[in-house]
């Protein structure tokens, strides 16, 4: 952590160094200029501009000399050489204005991009060194190397927290903005997950650890935003390809422009060779080159500071063009928080000639559902404990995805899934009370509450023994986010869901969601995408779950729910909504919408400042001051419109 720290704090001097070298290139400049006005003598003009020219062309030339011997051509090479022909032909001032703007607009590239890396030095700052872990009774402070899984630690008020863990005793509020976005702090209580770097405000907590530094949410999101940093957007992929022939392109129409006056007009060499030199000067690409991740790499950092985490520029980009977007339902349109709400043991159902009641059905299906992850058998198993029932043991424990579970309990395989389970699993003998069990389920499922059966095979008989019925929330902002997707110019907004289609269809008339396709496995969610992307230009996905991760590596653009999502949904998805606010999707949107933008200002800037100035010189001939300054001018100019992007706040 020290080393990342280093490594981050050393661009600074940098740039200071490069600030120092523009100041005495400027003093040199202008101490030449001045000495030939007033009569000094030539070794002091003549060793200002040799100031000028040796600090102005310091960076470019160590750049140069690295490039030839790759071997490459790069535009430090083509202001060097300017710089020396302007100095050739007796006009010193304007070589050492050239390398004085070159540098300086270096000097503003290398903030420009600094200030883009500030959210990974502001990252690895939020990162604790130690941790105050409770050994033996006593408070011990621990490298957060050193502090394995199931360590319990201490945090006081106002201290960060110094890993990912679940607090297991007292309550406070947490600052969770510099995380996820989130401007309130977050109340926290025995239960409740805690996040590495974050502040502690109020209260002190005592933290179980569930993960070891280097897999913290912190640890991370630094990963992630420097890997961010160091995909190149498609644009830059672009101009980097076209670079190596533009340049030699311009070193040829250089030679062509001395050679053709000189041989076939007759003009003179000094003139010739001063013109020559100013169309260099201008049909340069400096503002080009410069325009893309100026831009860029100021979008990833304004999102980051809202919670928004782009993992390239590729994606920056692509997100603006999205017209189609597919929702999983729980947990990214809802809240995720599933709770049981009806327990309906089925009349006539009976268990060793006992008639079953609620809580046998749901002591039953619970001793089932313990083995499972899914978000309903965790309902499940909470209403099973909030009653203080005893679950029996479980064996032969088996999922099939999509549909539901079964496992043995007290020599019986209790089955526990939907119709479509029913149809396909349990197909080989007549079920008794099959017809009153999905009437019910029905009936539950008009109302938007997911359904199941929980069905009792034994070598006797198959009998439904009763019916439990969930519900989630939908998420409050869910109606916004998508009236204001729909304002950002996204033209489908399509549901994909596991669960079956009355409740997905109910959630889907709440919301204003223009398809629905429920009761899906992940390889159909995947097919959906797939034809969505036969109409589409651009279709995106947004889950959370490990079935939602085929999907979102097949669509154009995936975004993964930060705070409820799985790890496997954060690994494949190409943006992060940190706090699982989903006001913050329009927000990336409009964000990669004005990147574009500020790109395609910024590179009718770029070469329209060539053009003219390209036309200008042939036409008007124009001298080299008004091309140095036209060059660098555009230069500044498309740094600091693609650095309006840090303030950009949707």
């Amino acid at each position: 952590m020290a080393s990342d720290r280093a490594a981050t704090s050393a661009v600074r001097p940098v740039v200071r160094r490069q600030a120092m070298f523009v100041v005495l290139t400027f003093l040199g400049m202008f101490g030449g200029l001045f000495g030939s006005w007033f009569g000094a003598p030539e070794s002091v003009v003549w060793g200002s501009y040799a100031v000028a020219y040796v600090f102005g062309g310091w960076y470019g030339l160590k750049e140069s000399i690295k490039a030839v011997q790759v071997p490459e051509v790069e535009i430090d090479l083509l202001m060097i050489i300017a710089a020396l022909g302007a100095l050739y032909i007796g006009a010193p001032f304007e070589g050492a204005m050239l390398l004085f703007l070159f540098s300086l607009s270096g000097v503003l590239e290398e903030y420009a991009i600094g200030r883009s890396r500030t959210a990974i030095r502001s990252l690895i700052e939020m990162r604790p060194e130690s941790a105050r872990v409770l050994r033996d009774g006593t408070e011990e402070i621990v490298p957060i190397e050193d502090v394995d899984i199931g360590d319990v630690f201490v945090v006081r008020p106002g201290g960060r927290i110094p890993l990912d863990g679940v607090v297991t005793a007292g309550e406070s509020t947490i600052d969770q903005s510099s995380l996820t976005g989130e401007s309130v702090p977050v109340p926290k209580e025995p239960g409740d997950d805690v996040f590495g770097g974050t502040i502690n405000e109020t209260g002190s907590l005592e933290v179980r650890v569930t993960r070891e530094a280097q897999e913290s949410a912190i640890s991370r999101l630094i990963h992630m935003v420097e890997e961010a940093q160091s995909k190149r957007a498609p644009t830059q992929q672009l101009i980097d390809r076209f670079e190596q022939p533009y340049v030699l392109g311009v070193f040829a129409m250089t030679l062509i422009a001395i050679a053709l006056p000189i041989a076939l007009l007759n003009h003179s060499f000094d003139p010739t060779v001063y013109r020559a030199m100013t169309l260099m000067v201008a049909a340069s690409p400096c503002a080009v080159i410069i325009s893309t991740p100026a831009a860029v790499l100021s979008a990833i950092s304004a999102g980051g500071r809202q919670g928004v985490l782009f993992k390239g520029g590729e994606h920056i980009e692509t997100a603006g063009s999205v017209d189609a977007i597919a929702f999983d339902k729980t947990g990214t349109l809802t809240e995720g928080n599933t709770r049981l709400t009806d327990v309906s043991a089925h009349e006539g159902a009976t268990v060793d000639g006992t008639a079953m009641n609620e809580e046998q059905l749901l002591t039953l299906a619970a001793a089932v559902q313990a083995r499972s992850e899914h978000h309903l058998a965790e309902a499940t198993v909470e209403a099973a404990e909030s009653r203080s029932l005893e679950l029996p043991d479980a064996t032969g424990f088996e999922a099939v995805v999509g549909k539901g579970v079964h496992a043995t309990v007290q020599n019986r395989t209790i089955h526990i899934g939907n119709a479509r389970y029913v149809e396909t699993v349990l197909t080989s003998r007549s079920i008794d009370g099959l017809e009153v069990g999905l009437d019910a389920v029905r009936e539950l499922e008009a109302s938007g509450k997911t359904s199941v059966l929980v069905v009792s095979e034994t070598d006797e008989q198959l009998q439904v023994l009763g019916w439990l019925a969930f519900t989630d929330t939908i998420r409050s902002d869910a109606a916004a986010m998508i009236e204001r997707l729909r304002e950002r110019g996204v033209e489908r907004i399509v549901m994909l869901t596991g669960d079956n289609e009355r409740v997905a269809q109910y959630i889907a008339d709440e919301l204003g969601i223009d398809e629905v396709y429920a009761g899906l496995l992940p390889e159909e969610k995947v097919e959906h995408v797939e034809r969505l992307q036969e109409r589409y230009e651009a279709v995106a996905m947004v889950g959370d779950g490990v079935n939602d991760a085929p999907a979102l590596a097949t669509a154009d653009i995936s975004i993964g729910m930060g705070g409820a999502g799985t790890d496997v949904a954060l690994e494949t998805a190409d943006i992060v909504l940190m706090s699982d606010k989903l006001d913050r999707l329009p927000y990336a949107f409009a964000l990669s919408q004005e990147t574009r933008r500020t790109l395609f200002i910024n590179f009718g800037i770029a070469f329209g400042a060539i053009l003219i100035m390209v036309v200008a010189i042939l036409t008007a001939g124009i001298p080299l001051p008004v091309a140095v300054v036209g060059h660098e001018g555009s230069t500044v100019l498309v740094s600091l419109i693609g650095l309006r992007l840090l303030r950009f706040d949707g």
